[in-house]
């Protein structure tokens, strides 16, 4: 049984709260305070909420790793935000793991969202073959995080080719710092429990859901390029735009553009 008690989410608030309100998601070893930049400019037209999910930043868990999944972590998303007091419908931003909760959260909870952001996002993987490849290879960075040296990890995941262009950044240092503040041992739980292969692929679900979506992808990011046009081409409501000289990570990369195109969207 999940109880909201088992989670202690460290969260931030900014703007006006008769503002129409935003939650944010982070990726992977992000926090909240990955949007600070970007929310400086939307507070005055919205009122944002960004959280640390689960694993990551200052939030707490105290129930055991179920509380990790994103089954648990969406039903607890939706108790913060009752606890809040948000029940009017919000926009959602979701960045990749953040993106792949933010769908979860829109086919599962329709009635809570209006318009929903999903950078750099997918539903999930089809096949078991790639669900357990996906799982064994998650599992084996889990035991890196909490066995090895969390810097040299660090290093490691952002060798991946989709961060090619992230890594020419001139801020990638702070970036890279700023992941410092995470626990490796609560990252680990998160990769376990709610990693790509663990979750259930929403792809088909993407048919009857009636909330407007814009999927930011960036060019360099052939990838999630790809999965995005078949994640467009399964929903009627969509809307899917490329974003130039950006990589995976569009919000840090081209953090204006991102705001522009959200704002051109939630409006």
């Amino acid at each position: 049984m999940l109880k909201f008690d088992d989670y202690q989410f460290n969260y931030s608030l900014t703007g006006r709260k008769n503002n129409q309100p935003i939650l944010f998601l982070h990726g992977f070893m992000g926090s909240s305070n990955d949007f600070n930049n970007a929310i400086t400019l939307l507070a005055d037209r919205f009122y944002c909420l960004a959280i640390d999910l689960p694993g990551h930043g200052k939030t707490q868990v105290f129930g055991g790793d179920h509380c990790y999944t994103m089954p648990n972590t969406a039903q607890a998303s939706i108790a913060l935000l009752d606890r809040l007091n948000i029940t009017e419908k919000c926009f959602l931003v979701g960045y990749s793991m953040g993106g792949r909760l933010a769908l979860y959260l829109t086919l599962h909870f329709p009635d809570r969202f209006a318009k929903v952001v999903l950078e750099s996002a997918s539903p999930g993987l089809k096949t078991v073959a790639e669900k357990l490849s996906r799982i064994q290879k998650d599992s084996q960075l889990a035991k890196e995080l909490e066995t090895g040296d969390f810097n040299a990890f660090l290093l490691k995941w952002y060798n991946q080719p989709i961060f090619k262009s992230l890594k020419k950044h001139p801020k990638f240092e702070e970036l890279l710092e700023s992941r410092l503040d995470n626990t490796p041992l609560e990252l680990a739980k998160s990769l376990r429990q709610m990693g790509t292969g663990d979750q259930t692929y929403l792809q088909h679900k993407l048919e009857r859901n009636k909330i407007p979506l814009l999927l930011l992808v960036g060019e360099y990011d052939k990838k999630f390029k790809a999965i995005n046009e078949e994640m467009l081409n399964a929903c009627q409501v969509g809307n899917m735009k490329i974003i130039k000289n950006c990589g995976h990570n569009i919000h840090f990369e081209d953090m204006n553009l991102w705001v522009r195109h959200l704002k051109e969207f939630c409006n």
